[in-house]
């Protein structure tokens, strides 16, 4: 697979590549367009104080989100055709074009960024199956962080990664969020490389886990920013989650 890198150095987001909405299939991409600037040579996604709830009569708990996917497809309005249901029998109310951005199957992936989030938000970056295959089962997940901010402690920081099976029989879930000696506010290289043997997760090219056999179907790259009202205290309603990006590279 060719080398691919994207260090964001345009005026916006490569449009043949990303797409800036958060699964917009089960709303709309009105409703789900993300809060996201190229500046400086980098992609910065935040969640405004103002930003709406994504899903809100569908998704519990209630959620905002700025994302961006590299991959994107439905079926007509009205099926259950669509990327990342979360809840059987879920209907698409907006139907989506096919867009192949970018979807490795095997190789290597990798971001350069940094988090700021409270005890209340989480950023990630995920590679989640396509999902075209007939029967939707092609639908696993590598995770290659996930950090969230209620699992910070002084230098330290849980670490998401790993396998997220969700319904692919093939897959066997192999999830971990180890306690890592770094600071998320400070820019850190998070990484998969993988083929249908293993999946190796590294940060700053530390190898901290590996996963046997992961999916090695085509994949999406999913690199978002959420934030969890519910789990307000009261006086933090002005705190705007933010994930600087770097680079995304990988091949």
């Amino acid at each position: 697979m060719p080398w691919f890198r994207d260090d964001f150095t345009g005026d916006g987001l490569d449009r043949a590549v990303w797409l800036p909405h958060y699964l917009p299939a089960w709303s709309s991409r009105e409703a789900t367009r993300a809060s996201h600037r190229v500046e400086d040579g980098r992609l910065v996604l935040d969640v405004p104080v103002d930003h709406p709830l994504w899903c809100p009569e569908d998704h519990d708990p209630p959620l905002r989100v700025s994302g961006i996917q590299s991959g994107s497809w439905s079926g007509p309005v009205g099926s259950t055709r669509g990327q990342q249901r979360f809840r059987e029998g879920h209907q698409v109310r907006e139907e989506q074009p096919r867009f192949d951005g970018w979807l490795p199957s095997s190789g290597r992936v990798e971001i350069r960024c940094a988090m700021e989030i409270s005890h209340r938000s989480m950023a990630a970056l995920w590679l989640a199956g396509f999902e075209d295959d007939d029967e939707q089962l092609q639908c696993g997940e590598l995770c290659v962080v996930e950090v969230f901010g209620n699992a910070l402690a002084e230098g330290s920081a849980e670490v998401g990664m790993g396998i997220k099976a969700f319904r692919d029989p093939a897959l066997v879930q192999d999830f971990a969020a180890p306690r890592l000696d770094l600071d998320v506010t400070d820019l850190h290289t998070y990484a998969v490389d993988w083929d249908e043997e293993a999946a190796t997760f590294s940060v700053d090219d530390v190898e901290v886990r590996t996963c046997p056999a992961p999916p090695t179907y085509p994949m999406q790259l999913m690199v978002a920013v959420f934030d969890f009202p519910q789990w307000s205290t009261g006086d933090d309603d002005h705190l705007v989650p933010r994930l600087v990006v770097d680079h995304i590279a990988g091949g």
